[in-house]
């Protein structure tokens, strides 16, 4: 595939926000809801944009209510938040920093005081930088990624576990770098190899509790992520690598959290799923 993918295009932030990305990430649910989180409330981080609003959305359509969680991305949360009302349900908008333990437990607060309970956490923030060469790397953005990558995802789920009833579900967000690796994604790719680690753990720890906890592991999908940490020329080619020659869209990683948050994941712990574009990885 020669052509581009996307029009070149870099933003100087991190995140980076949905509003100004061309084209605009693909949220929308594809088909009618049927109920599957029907009554429940499902806590989402990194919910304002790409595959967290994707998330909130379907959540939204299958009957949840949903606390988003974000940085400081006002606009892409007020959109986010519309949205998950246009499907006729209720959203919360939380912004901060999770990877601030005393931040995370307030956000888990607030999110039980509004709605009452907790069933689903998704724990889906996130930054990335491309950061080759190792030796270039420094100790605030070595520092700033694991805490807004690892930190936060273990402070959320601290502060969920006093609240997380027997049946609930813990989805967790990771990467395929985490299983073949990206040498110009170091930091970031380890912080999911982490992840992958923890959800393996917890999901072995709390299914004592009867909570089950799994992960998703998206290949190249178009978000925010990548007009933030990614020159304009390599945004202009991004996805072509794939097997299936295109980056993938929220949407259409969003369906792989519904399926581990709802019933029909039911007989899954500690694994994870590949939407991927077609990359073969141990699982």
């Amino acid at each position: 595939m020669t052509e581009h993918a996307f029009p070149p295009q870099h933003q100087d932030s991190m995140p980076a926000d949905e509003h100004e990305m061309t084209p605009a990430p693909d949220y929308t649910p594809r088909f009618p809801g049927v109920g599957k989180l029907k009554d429940k409330v499902a806590f989402v981080s990194g919910g304002d944009s790409g595959i967290g609003r994707a998330v909130s959305v379907l959540f939204a359509r299958e009957g949840a209510k949903v606390a988003i969680a974000y940085l400081e991305e006002h606009e892409d949360a007020e959109e986010t938040k519309r949205l998950v009302e246009a499907e006729g349900s209720e959203a919360l908008l939380i912004p901060g920093d999770l990877g601030q333990r005393a931040h995370a437990f307030d956000a888990i607060a607030r999110t039980v005081e509004r709605f009452g309970k907790l069933d689903v956490l998704v724990n889906n923030c996130a930054q990335q930088w491309v950061d080759d060469p190792l030796e270039d790397l420094s100790e605030e953005r070595l520092r700033r990624t694991m805490d807004s990558n690892v930190m936060a995802q273990v402070f959320v789920t601290q502060a969920a576990l006093a609240h997380l009833k027997e049946g609930a579900a813990i989805v967790n967000t990771t990467s395929v770098n985490a299983f073949k690796g990206n040498d110009s994604l170091i930091a970031y790719s380890t912080t999911r190899g982490a992840t992958l680690a923890f959800s393996r753990s917890i999901a072995k720890a709390l299914i004592k509790r009867g909570i089950r906890v799994n992960a998703v592991a998206p290949g190249p999908i178009w978000t925010p992520f990548i007009p933030g940490s990614m020159d304009a020329e390599t945004v202009a080619g991004f996805g072509t690598q794939t097997e299936m020659g295109r980056a993938g869209q929220p949407w259409e990683v969003a369906t792989a959290y519904l399926f581990l948050a709802s019933e029909d994941g039911s007989y899954f712990n500690g694994q994870t799923l590949h939407p991927n574009g077609g990359t073969i990885v141990g699982a």
